[in-house]
């Protein structure tokens, strides 16, 4: 990271930033184009690493290319606030943001499926004892990211 002062190092902050957002963007490359995705996410810490889950249609661009290109970038911000200035090249914004790399795989046990998409409901709504419909729990592809490179900046 270029601005050093600006490098968020304490891991509870980290996580608390992470914690509170919502929206996370996976960016894939496709032989040489670059695909990026917004999507809803939840996480966990394994052994100090983390480890994102999202999910969606067991078809198209995004499931094709978790198989065939699974390392991917992903990026995550919030508390954006326009700092407004009398020159327009002093207009500035304070924000938060997560930058990294991971592999991606594609769960298919049931049961990791279900853990991994109480994880996502966690994040997104209040905690519930959530059931999953067999028939759609099949129909439903679950990512894992594991996390292998991230940084975070506070500006």
């Amino acid at each position: 990271m270029r601005r050093k002062d600006r490098e968020v190092t304490d891991q509870a902050e980290i996580r608390k930033f992470i914690e509170k957002e919502q929206v996370m963007r996976v960016c894939f490359c496709d032989e040489g184009d670059i695909y990026i995705v917004p999507v809803n996410y939840g996480f966990t810490v394994e052994d100090g690493n983390y480890v994102f889950v999202f999910h969606g249609a067991r078809a198209g661009r995004k499931f094709e290319l978790a198989k065939s290109c699974p390392t991917v970038g992903f990026e995550i911000d919030g508390m954006y606030q326009l700092m407004e200035a009398d020159e327009a090249c002093d207009f500035s914004a304070h924000f938060q943001s997560v930058i990294g790399t991971g592999r991606l795989s594609l769960v298919e046990e049931s049961a990791e499926k279900e853990a991994l998409l109480n994880l996502l409901m966690g994040q997104i709504a209040s905690p519930m004892d959530w059931s999953y419909d067999g028939k759609m729990l099949a129909a439903t592809a679950v990512f894992r990211l594991d996390a292998e490179k991230m940084s975070c900046k506070l500006k």
